[in-house]
């Protein structure tokens, strides 16, 4: 039986993708501002995010928020973390694959999380203690044990562009070991893959906690791990992300660890 709050996040998922959708079919005219260097918001994300913010706020007015466009809103014990297009490349470009991310933390941990894709009206869904979801259909990570024939998600870090010789450096060790490797330009639907057995493993340099709270959950409740490149478990400060089922998650870590920088294993 699905939580309350998830219950909520639903609904606020789906009315953020309707938005999406509805602009579909008019990109060409969308108002697109460039945050930073090579990172991009458009108004859809903006009406998106504040769709997502009604439906939370009334059932849960003293909860905090903090949204990928507008920041901040207030803080408390409980926080939703919002993505409101997560794969905002893809979408401007009329790629296929994005989707809406939604995240309740308790004291910095995620509780419950969804993540959905619109356009395949897959439904990702997890509260901690009771299980990963996909349109209420329960979901495991691979079986699989080791990195022999493990199919991987990871992303190029373009906001921090400083890192990327480290990036190749693990992408080439872990190739060597791996059946192949997928850069598909959504994290939040990278984890929910991940959650759901479609990969086997993921890693990421300098993720935000929007891309990563509600994927994590799901890959946590779907009997995997994630940690970050050190292989300390939990939400990484840093945002350099490992997940997957234990032991490829553990065998991502040990994989890597020649290839890291002082300023990527701290």
């Amino acid at each position: 039986m699905p939580r309350p709050a998830v219950n909520v996040a639903v609904r606020a998922a789906r009315a953020a993708g309707q938005i999406i959708l509805r602009y579909m079919n008019r990109l060409d005219s969308l108002a697109i501002v460039e945050k930073q260097r090579m990172d991009f918001a458009s108004e859809v994300d903006r009406a998106a995010e504040a769709e997502i913010i009604r439906e939370l706020r009334r059932s849960f007015p003293a909860h905090a928020i903090l949204a990928e466009e507008s920041g901040e809103h207030g803080r408390a014990k409980h926080t939703w973390v919002i993505d409101p297009l997560d794969g905002t490349h893809n979408y401007l470009r009329g790629i296929p694959h994005f989707g809406v991310s939604i995240a309740l933390l308790e004291d910095g941990e995620p509780m419950h999380g969804v993540v959905y894709d619109p356009l395949r009206d897959e439904l990702f869904t997890a509260s901690r203690g009771d299980g990963a979801y996909l349109n209420d259909r329960r979901i495991r990570v691979s079986p699989r044990t080791d990195l022999g024939g493990a199919l991987l998600a990871t992303g190029f870090p373009y906001r921090q562009r400083a890192h990327l010789d480290a990036q190749l450096g693990m992408t080439r060790a872990l190739l060597a070991q791996a059946e192949d490797l997928r850069r598909s330009g959504s994290a939040a639907l990278d984890l929910a893959y991940v959650a759901n057995g479609r990969y086997d493993g993921y890693f990421e340099i300098g993720l935000k906690p929007w891309d990563m709270a509600a994927g994590c959950l799901l890959v946590r409740e779907a009997g995997g791990r994630f940690c970050d490149f050190a292989g300390r478990d939990g939400l990484p400060d840093n945002g350099n992300l490992v997940a997957g089922s234990v032991k490829v998650a553990d065998a991502i870590v040990k994989t890597i660890a020649p290839e890291l920088t002082p300023a990527l294993a701290r």
